[in-house]
């Protein structure tokens, strides 16, 4: 990449850490010029994350945690002499203008990412969820004729037939196809110049279809959808402003959600083929989508995280201060604050069953006087003791992970 006096250079000698896991500032991340790092996390989601990835010229760090303006989620300790551009919150429209290979390798990286921690969750919190395959476009099909939602189970047929011509059930979805008889003007959306007009209850696009665009609402809504089982689970209602569909465009796999028209909606798609030259064009769309999955992966990074922390109390712990950080609460000593959510909920949060996560709370509460429950909200007198707590419990799991991986970082100091 071409130096530029807009972006800091900055040195730093080995064994020195360039980022700590969990500190608040993240005005800035990292592009290797020279050197290694290596970068660990406190709780590995990804098996090869346990002793760490080392990370070299051309690689970048602290993306996540600064575009999304939330605390470090890793540790970035230097393995010998290194030398990093330095890039602003504020640069990141300059850096793409300037180098937009670079925009686009974070973006496919964060792409990546999002679809690999978004499996993990989805299996933890809906075990008999299927890998994205146009096969299963019949199966959605069948849920929406079932429920007489007859155009959308139009839509499902048809993409069905159209990617799975030698599937098994094309015979049954032409049947189903022809008792519908559905207008074609009813599953396309109307053309205004670049933009797509998409009436109440039309389907944008199903999970398990191929997809080649991303979408930004320039009106109305988009409810984000999937089928479990033979429930639709509602996951989000997007708004004006709001951007979709990037994980199609980003890593060239099958739509992991449906998207629904929630009232009259008007969308500017971007595709595959113009995606690049846009983002030169507009590095605002690019920061936008950066910033979008970067607060998505954070929060589905502190799930993930939480749910293989061993031990129970430690859950409640971190699944607490999650929810301090998701508020963006300032920590200070002796500030009290009172969550606007009971036991209940806390409970399904860290994934127990009522009666244990009931024991496992009343543990917390014995031997940390500073939580109660007031009014059936959790209230924390001191959330600074929280903190504290929270710090012992990760740095115990830190020395686990190095015990592990055969004393860590070749004899460097323990995090602290």
């Amino acid at each position: 990449m071409a130096e530029s006096v807009a972006f800091q250079i900055s040195s730093f000698k080995r064994g020195g850490y360039i980022i700590v896991e969990d500190e608040e500032n993240s005005e800035d991340f990292y592009i290797i010029r020279q050197g290694k790092v290596v970068e660990y996390r406190s709780v590995s989601i990804v098996q090869e994350e346990e002793q760490g990835t080392v990370l070299g010229v051309g690689d970048f760090f602290g993306v996540l945690s600064c575009m999304a303006k939330r605390p470090r989620i890793e540790t970035v300790q230097v393995l010998e002499d290194v030398s990093c551009i330095v890039v602003k919150r504020h640069q990141f429209g300059d850096l793409i203008q300037k180098n937009t290979a670079i925009a686009m390798k974070i973006l496919r990286y964060f792409g990546k990412q999002l679809r690999y921690y978004d499996s993990q969750l989805t299996q933890l919190h809906f075990k008999n969820s299927l890998e994205e395959d146009p096969a299963h476009l019949f199966a959605i099909g069948e849920y929406f004729f079932a429920n007489q939602l007859l155009i959308q189970a139009a839509y499902a047929y048809l993409r069905y037939i159209k990617y799975c011509p030698d599937g098994g059930y094309v015979n049954q979805a032409k049947i189903k196809l022809a008792k519908i008889n559905p207008s074609p003007e009813k599953l396309q959306p109307k053309k205004e110049n670049f933009y797509s007009l998409y009436e109440d209850g039309q389907i944008i696009f199903l999970e398990h279809e191929p997809g080649n665009e991303l979408y930004i609402i320039q009106e109305g809504k988009v409810k984000i959808t999937k089928l479990v089982g033979n429930n639709e689970v509602l996951l989000a209602v997007l708004k004006k402003g709001d951007i979709f569909g990037e994980m199609a465009l980003l890593d060239n796999k099958p739509r992991s959600a449906s998207a629904i028209a929630f009232g009259p909606t008007k969308l500017m798609a971007i595709n595959r083929a113009n995606f690049e030259p846009t983002v030169q064009a507009h590095p605002e769309i690019a920061t936008k989508i950066i910033e979008l999955l970067s607060e998505r992966i954070w929060i589905i990074y502190k799930q993930l995280s939480n749910s293989l922390i061993p031990d129970p109390v430690g859950k409640l712990y971190d699944a607490l201060y999650t929810q301090l950080q998701k508020a963006r609460v300032p920590i200070r000593p002796g500030t009290s604050y009172t969550f606007d959510f009971g036991p209940e909920e806390i409970i399904k949060f860290v994934g127990f069953s009522s009666g244990e996560g009931k024991l496992h709370l009343k543990r917390l509460m014995d031997q940390d006087k500073t939580i109660q429950i007031m009014d059936n909200k959790i209230v924390c007198k001191d959330i600074a003791s929280l903190e504290n707590s929270l710090k012992v419990i990760k740095r115990q799991l830190e020395i686990e992970r190095k015990k592990r991986s055969g004393s860590g970082s070749g004899g460097m100091p323990p995090v602290i």
